[in-house]
């Protein structure tokens, strides 16, 4: 192993310890009662009180998000290729686009219950109203700014439309595609546990809601940390598909 990558795994870690380290000192150096904020060592019990419950509930909430990301993904990817190729469709209909994602997600939670009902359709659609939105943005960001030179290149070379948009919008416009999908990635994990919360069924977000209830603060605690997690590994994992499908980019932000 590199250094830089020895460097790239420790950083991380350490930030995360110091973080934890941070939390524990703050709650013993103020005495800080476990019922307003629990140690580490409270949220630790906690899950080794309660493993097999928390995991489960766990795999419940990344099961709703991996579906609902997967979704907004797709057709976030899909409408933006559609905006893209036609000025005059992204001048009807972006407008409309950035309406429904100024509607605070919180609002509309109540409604997608009365529509889907219970279980988790209301969960996995609002997953995909917080996490499409910034996949169309920085799809079309990407697609729209090929360098008028490469386009000429290709135009001379008698490329097709489908030609120069997989071998040269496209690859250009990953970087940025990329960037939409790692800030969507938390919104996903974020619009689940609004969809948990506000139908505290089965999930993380039922956790919590079901905690405040029972004033059980650690086990809210330990689910925050749950999906803390999941968002970094999420997150993570959205960055290695990256450094796989695009490592000239990479390559090109080592160099500067």
């Amino acid at each position: 192993m590199t250094r830089s990558r020895l460097w790239a795994v420790t950083l991380p870690v350490l930030g995360a310890v110091l973080a934890v380290g941070l939390w524990w000192l703050l709650t013993a150096a103020l005495h800080i009662d476990k019922f307003y904020v629990p140690s580490p060592a409270d949220v630790v019990e906690t899950f080794l009180r309660t493993p097999r419950f928390l995991i489960q509930e766990t795999w419940v909430t990344l099961q709703r998000v991996l579906i609902g990301f997967g979704i907004a993904v797709a057709g976030g990817l899909a409408v933006a290729i559609v905006l893209a190729a036609s000025p005059t469709v992204e001048r009807m209909t972006m407008p409309v686009l950035a309406a429904v994602n100024a509607i605070p997600k919180v609002a509309l939670a109540p409604l997608l219950l009365v529509w889907m009902g219970f279980g988790d359709a209301p969960k996995i659609v609002m997953v995909i109203l917080v996490s499409f939105f910034p996949v169309v943005v920085s799809t079309m960001a990407g697609l729209t700014s090929t360098p008028i030179e490469l386009r000429r290149l290709a135009r001379s070379l008698k490329a097709s439309w489908r030609q120069t948009f997989v071998k040269v919008r496209l690859p250009w416009a990953l970087p940025q595609i990329f960037v939409g999908l790692k800030v969507a990635t938390p919104l996903a994990i974020i619009g689940a546990v609004i969809g948990e919360v506000v139908n505290p069924d089965r999930g993380l977000g039922s956790v919590i809601s079901g905690s405040g209830a029972s004033n059980d603060t650690p086990l809210a605690f330990a689910a925050l940390v749950l999906l803390a997690v999941l968002g970094v590994l999420l997150f993570y994992a959205v960055a290695l598909v990256e450094r796989l499908l695009v490592p000239w980019a990479q390559a090109l932000r080592s160099e500067e």
